[in-house]
């Protein structure tokens, strides 16, 4: 036995175990697996033990090359996973804060050629390091709050050369960052001017879907569902293709108005539906009775200034296992931070803290399929582990508005401290 090359001894360690093979739903969501006293074994960036000190020493993990770090008095958890953002593009988009405060509604800025349009064209006249280096810098600040695991989409582009372009710099930044990034390909963000809906849904489905699944660059493939966008016919069209040809299914649901998305979520048999703000009672039973993942968006909620939430206790009660983003984008929620997510669950979601962590972990793993990997502090699980600057999970959700991040540890190695 190869002794472990650190011992991570802490206060209380949540090591969200019991739950790689599939997502915890109801009540399962507040068994979060607490040590008091706890410690965790890591050697080769992998967790080798997770238990008490005595007992992992007892096993033979400890030599005299174990390196002891302290956490007496700190949580630790699994690295969070923000499996829904935004966070590839250029420039920024402040100036729609007066609209926002005139109450302007989102699909009438997008009308005036504001929201997502607006960002489309000013990522799509930067150059490509110029787009890299804004993305680098917001990756860095989610990872210095925790975050290890993150999903991006494409989606700035709408063509079929810039949405590759998109694809291709996420593949690239993925090789760069500390962070393991997993691709999304969403051409279906919005229609571009000049074309109909139909004329658009039918350039991604016979032009950019085969494109991208043939260069082997996405994994899951989202459409933006919602009426003035892509409407259910459209995003069942792209969505059935993108499977066809070996994507996995995301898709943007019931955001704006109740509009079927959840149902047809549920019927696609889709790996996460997202955001789910107006998703009817039929809609949440058929999410449940699928096992389709509800990644909940509370940031962006709080950022529109919306008033209203997902219904993550209705979702919780019929069974929906939950999973929570930061939605990182520069308009409706340009935050990178997963522990102000977490506050906002509790605050507006609901959701216990035990339930919040477990959304931003292994839930989020599985919302990208990589639960087998990360997502929860189980031996034979990628050491992406975080230190926590606080003396309970309490409190965690309940001190907002600062970065409870001491150190993060990313594959066994120290990546971030402060």
């Amino acid at each position: 036995m190869q002794p472990a090359e650190f011992l991570i001894h802490s206060g209380t360690v949540a090591t969200v175990a019991g739950h790689t093979h599939n997502p915890a739903r109801g009540k399962d969501m507040s068994q979060v697996g607490l040590i008091d006293n706890g410690a965790v074994a890591i050697g080769d960036g992998r967790i080798l033990a997770v238990g008490n000190p005595a007992d992992i020493e007892a096993g033979g993990w400890i030599g005299p090359e174990t390196q002891r770090i302290n956490a007496s008095g700190k949580l630790v958890t699994p690295g969070f996973v923000d499996p829904h953002t935004h966070a590839l593009y250029a420039g920024s988009r402040e100036h729609e804060l007066g609209l926002k405060l005139a109450d302007v509604p989102y699909i009438e800025i997008l009308k005036q050629g504001g929201g997502i349009l607006s960002t489309v064209r000013s990522t799509t006249t930067a150059e490509d390091d110029v787009i890299k280096a804004q993305t680098k810098k917001r990756l860095q600040t989610m990872l210095s709050l925790g975050t290890t695991t993150v999903e991006i989409k494409s989606g700035y582009g709408l063509t079929l050369e810039e949405e590759l372009r998109a694809l291709r710099l996420i593949r690239e930044l993925d090789s760069e960052v500390v962070q393991d990034l997993v691709p999304t390909f969403m051409g279906a963000h919005a229609v571009p001017p000049g074309f109909s809906e139909a004329e658009y849904t039918t350039l991604v489905v016979e032009q950019m879907l085969p494109r991208v699944a043939g260069q082997g660059i996405a994994e899951f493939c989202d459409v933006f569902c919602e009426k003035g966008v892509f409407g259910l016919e459209s995003s069942a069209r792209i969505l059935t293709r993108a499977q066809a040809l070996g994507l996995k299914l995301k898709i943007h649901a019931d955001e704006l108005e109740s509009f079927g998305g959840a149902e047809l979520a549920a019927r696609l048999g889709v790996t996460s539906a997202e955001h789910l703000l107006e998703a009817s009672d039929g809609g949440i039973q058929a999410l449940a009775n699928s096992g389709v993942i509800a990644v909940l968006l509370p940031a962006t909620s709080f950022n529109l200034a919306k008033h209203s939430y997902a219904r993550a206790r209705r979702m919780l009660e019929a069974g929906v296992p939950l999973a929570l983003a930061t939605d990182c984008n520069p308009g409706s929620s340009p935050t990178e931070s997963m522990p102000m997510v977490l506050t906002l669950a509790s605050l507006y979601l609901k959701l216990s803290p035990e339930q919040a962590l477990t959304a931003a972990t292994i839930n989020a793993a599985h919302a990208l399929g990589r639960a087998g990997e990360t997502g929860s502090l189980e031996p034979g699980k990628a050491a992406d582990i975080l230190i926590l600057d606080v003396p309970n999970l309490d409190y965690l959700p309940y001190h907002f508005g600062a970065n409870p991040v001491q150190t993060v540890i990313k594959r066994g190695k120290v990546v971030w401290s402060c």
